[in-house]
């Protein structure tokens, strides 16, 4: 559980997916500002609603 917590925390913050992309760019490939926002967006929210679900004193508990 402890990777799925790390992943979890870099793939919530939006520093994580400017720097993909900035590594994408680096190769040629060609994201509009408006699409990796609305990406950006859409993969908080995610995680958000997977923070919502995890049960978090079920893992204190361990």
């Amino acid at each position: 559980m402890k990777f799925l917590d790390v992943l979890i925390n870099y793939l919530t913050q939006t520093s994580t997916y400017k720097g993909i992309f900035t590594i994408l760019g680096t190769f040629g490939v060609v994201v509009s500002d408006g699409l990796t926002q609305a990406i950006i967006a859409f993969c908080v929210a995610a995680f958000g609603l997977i923070d919502v679900i995890i049960d978090e004193r079920a893992k204190k508990a361990k």
